[in-house]
């Protein structure tokens, strides 16, 4: 039996999770009563318009954020109430991000770009240039390393940051909007490339406004209001606790 196979099926698992601030003295509740389970392997897109909670939602998978009350299990881990160090940790070994208007440094290339998760992680020189070699060779960019950004299309920019989330091989990658700043054409290109990924057993979740990329996901959860509902989605239906 390989490691994958040991792998445990579930990977996120939040019960009865609340957000709640204030803002100009009165509560404003931005999350209510989630529950939601995620797979290994899952590729889910979180769909809302603005201010539906699915900023709130994603700063709260993806560690940047905690939750009022209820409870969040990462990868067999409850991660609700770490403290910031441990939180940190966790961003950087266990939660790739994609964002929608890259967060490239540009007097970086993208070899060096992509080494960033690596060095905070203490990943010595030589091993660090190899993984981040192997992801731009995953997405197609290892020609390009010794780039720039502003010497790549904006594409080609997703895809560096694409390949920065893969470093480390962590085992959730978190795309905000991520054909949010391209093309039509181009935003193909990486909706292709992200579910490329996901057959290749990367568990990716999307947060969208966007129907259309929402509906190439396997599985789609609707935030309104910051309460979630789900349906089916392109590949095969999950149903998640509402």
């Amino acid at each position: 039996m390989n490691a994958a196979q040991k792998q445990p099926t579930e990977l996120i698992r939040i019960e009865q999770l609340n957000k709640q601030y204030k803002m100009g003295g009165e509560i404003v509740h931005a999350l209510s009563d989630i529950s939601l389970t995620i797979n290994h392997g899952d590729l889910l897109a979180i769909i809302g318009p603005s201010g539906s909670g699915k900023s709130t939602l994603m700063n709260v998978i993806g560690c940047l954020d905690g939750p009022t009350t209820g409870s969040y299990w990462l990868d067999g881990e409850e991660v609700s109430r770490l403290r910031e160090s441990r939180l940190a940790e966790i961003r950087n070994r266990k939660i790739g991000f994609i964002f929608q208007n890259f967060n490239l440094l540009n007097k970086l290339t993208a070899l060096e770009n992509v080494e960033l998760p690596l060095i905070y992680r203490g990943v010595p020189a030589k091993q660090r240039k190899e993984d981040a070699l192997a992801a731009l060779a995953k997405v197609g960019l290892d020609s390009r390393s010794g780039h720039r950004p502003n010497e790549l299309s904006g594409g080609q920019q997703q895809r560096v940051a694409i390949a920065r989330a893969l470093a480390g091989n962590p085992p959730i990658l978190l795309a905000d909007e991520p054909t949010g700043a391209l093309d039509t054409k181009t935003g193909v290109e990486v909706m292709r490339l992200i579910k490329e990924l996901n057959a290749q057993g990367h568990t990716i979740i999307l947060i969208t406004h966007d129907l259309s990329i929402a509906e190439q996901a396997g599985r789609v959860v609707r935030i309104q209001d910051g309460r979630i509902s789900e349906e089916g989605g392109g590949r095969r239906e999950h149903r998640a606790s509402v």
